[in-house]
């Protein structure tokens, strides 16, 4: 091996030029380092008042800011600056920040003073270059930070010019903004990336930049609603001599969570969620309509009686595929030969290949018995162990939720089921607000693992769920407590009247992040069940605003419905932001943003003190705190928070707990010192999963609590 770089911050996320002559990556650095002309003793040397992190003053230093025009400096001056920089703050005793602006810090991480830069570096390690210097970005993340997300930074297929995503509104706290901008490496002189141009035009957030192979198009993400987080991920196509930009599919109705381009350039495949379910599609540059290519009988236009199947908007037939969730896809150089991560709920993911059958359409070739009518696994890294375990297959099933909606559940039931007896219940409220269940395998909150020690799990893709359409993903903002919980409570009675093996008085709600809002929402609205476990959950959205860091989700979600933007709300797709709107190629990196656009997305943005005269009852941050209803709490509850969760700060936990103990409710709370917003430490998780059991094991009475508990 033959070390390319030494950067002060570290490289990461290197990928090759298409030419093989270059790799671009990412790297953390000081913003002011990157300029000619800052103050160089400033960076160097710190007085001992003075010796903390100083941030720059956010709202003034975006799009370049003070450092706007300035030349950039070269790589050695920077990197230079970066470690006399570091080596200073190590050897002072005084570890203070100072804070000029909001997102000081970040899920489970304080921000500091660096920020993320591109930077490219030939083959050789020669001619290191910062791509996006401060007097471009200013004080931005560049590329966005991204919530397990794609890479937000690509090569153009000529070598030339790359894309990449930044947001540089005026408060990144408030904002979901993120943008699509594009530079040529051949005209990048000095002042390195001056001549960027942004090409997105939505005042969502746009992410995700895939050049086609032929260099025609540039493909991206797209949310059209500015603020709102869980807005429908669109596909759009910029066309790059016309520079102009299309909707790929205007009336479909799901969202486009990954995707990769054909060889050809002529179709796009991506996995998108659908009942709980994320099969693969195509779409195509110039023809309307949809087909889903791990199925061999069916497709555009095809006979429509082969299978559970769905019309999509627009033309053609989707059939839902049998199992599992598809991910990180790959298409082979030869463009014959899809790759993919396969898993389900009983089954880790692995690697899979799907083989093209003829035209664009790919067959799958049926033979792996555990990913039937999936494609070839190529990888079984789990085979030895699964093969030993009894493990169920999730079941879905349906019922009519809140106002008559169809809504959908899913039961796993336990290792050994006997239908002849009766099994306490673990029913798992899911998070987000905007997320789904569905058949995936995860390391948390693992549903196999849940049921192993005898019982069945039951959960609910309620209002607000992902998969079944941007209506019912909009229907639970504004509304925590609402119908999200209707259709939970309504999804449990069908399941008790369904299956007679549950025994209804033996029965915990467990829920983390949103689903902690419910477990506590439940915890202070019925008393059906014997224990609840909240992780991460909301108790008092009053001050969670105050301690959370992504501002812009509570100021969406806790809107009264007057305050969403005009046109919206909650319930139509009519609403268009970007209506009249066209690119400013010329604006470059300039970002004129007001707050209130920023912020408030059209409408007002929901913030406590807007709402303090209103009666309770008209103030979502009163109307859905649990809190306010905490002396109806009288159910056992086991709350899990983290100290590094900055997400929903552990000060919730800490007030739940204190107020059940005070009254006199068993409760226990299990606190971890170095989790985040997840519980991602395998002894932690190991503690996570016994503490859990042994509280729902007590308060059913079930296991080794079943003869002693009386």
């Amino acid at each position: 091996a033959v070390q390319v770089t030494s950067v002060t911050g570290g490289a990461d996320g290197a990928i090759w030029s298409p030419d093989s002559k270059r790799l671009m990556f990412v790297a953390d650095v000081y913003p002011e380092c990157s300029v000619k002309g800052w103050d160089r003793a400033k960076a160097t040397a710190r007085t001992s008042a003075n010796a903390g992190i100083l941030r720059s003053a956010q709202n003034d230093n975006r799009g370049g800011g003070e450092f706007a025009g300035a030349e950039a400096a070269t790589w050695a001056e920077e990197d230079a600056c970066d470690r006399a920089k570091d080596d200073a703050a190590e050897k002072n005793p005084v570890k203070a920040q100072v804070w000029d602006a909001l997102l000081y810090r970040h899920w489970d991480h304080y921000t500091g003073e660096k920020r993320s830069h591109i930077l490219v570096v030939d083959a050789d390690g020669k001619n290191v270059q910062d791509l996006t210097p401060a007097s471009a970005v200013g004080d931005a993340e560049t590329p966005t930070w991204f919530l397990g997300g794609p890479l937000e930074y690509a090569w153009a297929p000529d070598s030339k010019e790359i894309a990449y995503v930044t947001n540089l509104d005026p408060v990144p706290a408030a904002s979901t903004n993120n943008d699509i901008f594009t530079l040529r490496l051949d005209e990048a002189g000095a002042g390195g990336a001056a001549k960027a141009v942004k090409v997105s035009t939505s005042p969502g957030s746009d992410d995700e930049p895939e050049y086609s192979p032929d260099g025609k198009w540039l493909a991206f993400r797209s949310q059209k609603q500015a603020g709102f987080e869980s807005d429908r991920f669109r596909l759009m196509l910029y066309d790059r001599e016309k520079k102009t930009i299309k909707e790929l599919l205007p009336k479909f109705d799901g969202w486009v969570d990954e995707f990769v381009w054909a060889t050809d350039s002529q179709f796009l495949y991506f996995a998108s969620s659908n009942n709980g379910h994320e099969p693969i599609l195509t779409a195509s540059t110039d023809i309307p309509y949809l087909l889903s290519y791990v199925t061999s009988d069916i497709g555009w236009g095809g006979p429509a009686g082969l299978g559970e199947t769905t019309l999509v908007p627009g033309g053609g037939i989707y059939q839902r595929q049998p199992i599992g969730e598809y991910g990180e896809l790959n298409l082979s150089k030869d463009g014959k030969t899809l790759v993919a991560v396969l898993g389900s709920a009983s089954q880790p993911g692995e690697v899979i290949t799907i083989n093209k059958a003829g035209g664009n359409r790919f067959n799958p070739l049926n033979q792996a018995p555990r990913f039937a009518n999936a494609g070839v696994k190529i990888t079984s890294l789990n085979d030895g162990l699964i093969d030993k375990l009894d493990m169920a297959q999730l079941e879905p099933f349906w019922f009519t939720g809140a106002e008559g909606t169809k809504v959908e559940g899913f039961l796993l039931r336990p290792p050994g089921f006997d239908p002849g007896k009766k099994y306490p219940v673990k029913f798992v409220m899911h998070g987000g607000p905007q997320t789904a269940l569905g058949d995936s395998w995860s390391y948390r909150w693992n549903w196999e693992l849940l049921a192993a020690d005898g019982y069945v799990v039951v959960g609910i893709n309620r209002r607000g769920s992902t998969g079944y359409g941007q209506k019912f993903v909009d229907e639970v903002s504004g509304d925590w407590g609402g119908r999200a919980y209707e259709d939970l409570m309504k999804g449990l009675d069908y399941a008790e009247a369904t299956y007679p093996f549950i025994d209804k008085t033996r029965e915990c709600a467990l829920g983390a992040s949103y689903g902690g809002f419910m477990a506590d929402w439940v915890l202070t609205h019925t008393n059906r069940f014997q224990c609840i476990v909240t992780h991460d959950g909301m108790v008092d959205p009053v001050s969670a605003y105050g301690t959370t860091e992504e501002m812009w989700f509570n100021e969406w979600e806790f809107r009264r419905p007057e305050d969403f933007p005009k046109g919206w709300d909650g319930f139509s797709a009519s609403y268009n932001p970007m209506a009249g709107i066209k690119a400013d190629s010329s604006a470059a990196l300039r970002n004129d943003k007001q707050k209130s656009e920023v912020s408030q997305g059209g409408g007002h943005a929901a913030e406590p003190w807007r709402y303090q005269s209103l009666p309770a009852d008209q103030d979502p941050f009163r109307k859905w705190s649990p809190m306010r209803f905490i002396e109806n709490a009288k159910t056992p509850t086991l709350i899990i928070h983290s100290q590094r969760d900055y997400r929903l700060d552990v000060s919730q936990g800490f007030e739940l707990y204190t107020s059940l103990q005070r009254r006199g409710v068993p409760a226990r709370f299990l606190y971890f010192p170095d989790e985040g917003h997840w519980v991602l430490k395998p002894q932690n998780s190991q503690l996570w999963y016994e503490t859990v059991a042994d509280w729902c094991d007590r308060w059913t009475k079930t296991g080794k609590y079943a003869e002693t508990v009386k």
